[in-house]
């Protein structure tokens, strides 16, 4: 077989090439840029183990926990809607023992401004600890929101709105605030 210069001259080049990388291999790799961009989007969109399969370190009963926020947007994942309704993990819950004001279409003044204080005080009741989602005999109400009582250590957060008069427990209609 006859070996042509042009191809010895290719194969060092490739060679050369070759060894070059080889150098840099060892000091830069795609994973070194792939890796840290991964587990950064993995932190800014994670909200929490799946349901049930939280953490029980904490409390042996309390097993959901999420980072809530103020909804806001088309988006709603995990957020606070108002005192009485919130989604989690991407599912709209309304807490089934409780009332509290609205703040969408408030009747007057005093109406608007217990339903956003209502709202700030569920908020920060949710990201206290973990919590418990307790299922109630109808598993839905008309407008399609899971109903459950939420629970921290057996107590109700819906309870602790009612105490702080900012809900009113639950009897089967909307009351007035105004």
């Amino acid at each position: 077989m006859k070996v042509y210069p042009i191809n010895q001259a290719r194969k060092a080049k490739r060679r050369g090439r070759e060894s070059r990388l080889a150098g840099l291999r060892g000091q830069f790799s795609p994973i070194m840029v792939v890796l840290p961009l991964a587990a950064g989007t993995a932190v800014f969109l994670w909200d929490g183990p799946p349901r049930g399969q939280a953490a029980t370190l904490l409390s042996a009963t309390d097993t959901e926990s999420a980072s809530f926020a103020p909804c806001g947007g088309p988006l709603r994942r995990t957020c606070v809607v108002d005192g009485d309704t919130f989604w989690y993990r991407g599912e709209k819950i309304r807490i089934a023992d409780i009332n509290t004001p609205e703040t969408g279409e408030p009747e007057c003044p005093r109406e608007a401004d217990l339903g956003q204080r209502a709202t700030v005080r569920l908020t920060q009741l949710l990201n206290a600890g973990p919590f418990t989602l307790e299922p109630i005999a109808r598993s839905a109400d008309q407008y399609g929101r899971s109903l459950f009582v939420v629970t921290r250590g057996g107590s109700s957060l819906g309870e602790a709105l009612v105490d702080e008069g900012l809900a009113e427990r639950w009897k089967g209609y909307r009351g007035s605030w105004c």
